[in-house]
């Protein structure tokens, strides 16, 4: 047992055995106002003493322990706004880094060469062969890059999910309606 709590029992056990019962409370005085000959004054007060020295003690310690858990939790309560912040400034600087989409793939053929190289349905386009969000006017500028790029692999950009996907789609003739396979619609921005 710790010297502390050795001490504590000793003074709670030197109180009620051998005193009779005496307690922190009880008078140590008679009716008449003189000391108890029955008890061991010295030891009782003594006993006491020691009882309340531990009991400050005990105080001191549980407060320096709240304290503890207080900042404890401040660190951990101002980690987690930094971690939410930081997470936030990512996502935002993530979003902000992300090209201006100028097209949308509003419908893929299966089978297509558009739906071979990976396209999806609602994929936004941001680059498609040399046509992006500052050189693009109309479809027709992505109608004359398939043209030209019949049967030779185009590179194109599409943000997916909010993130960027580059799709290696080359325009071919295959079973269906024209070149990709696939319809295209300008975005309103």
């Amino acid at each position: 047992m710790p010297a502390p709590q050795r001490c504590a029992a000793v003074a709670v056990t030197r109180l009620c055995h051998p005193q009779k019962g005496v307690g922190m409370h009880e008078p140590l005085v008679d009716a008449e106002g003189f000391p108890r000959s029955d008890i061991d004054l010295y030891q009782v007060r003594t006993a006491r003493h020691n009882i309340i020295c531990l009991q400050n003690d005990h105080k001191a310690v549980m407060k320096q322990v709240e304290e503890a858990l207080h900042k404890l939790h401040a660190r951990e309560k101002e980690k987690h706004a930094r971690d939410e912040a930081e997470a936030l400034a990512e996502a935002m600087s993530q979003s902000q880094s992300l090209p201006q989409a100028f097209a949308k793939v509003n419908s893929v053929s299966p089978g297509s060469p558009a739906s071979v190289s990976g396209l999806q349905v609602d994929d936004e386009i941001v680059e498609f062969g040399s046509v992006n969000a500052n050189n693009f006017q109309n479809l027709q500028n992505i109608a004359t890059v398939v043209q030209h790029s019949e049967g030779r692999p185009l590179s194109v950009t599409v943000i997916r999910g909010g993130r960027r996907v580059h799709v290696g789609l080359t325009p071919k003739r295959w079973a269906g309606k024209g070149l990709l396979g696939c319809n295209i619609i300008p975005l309103q921005r």
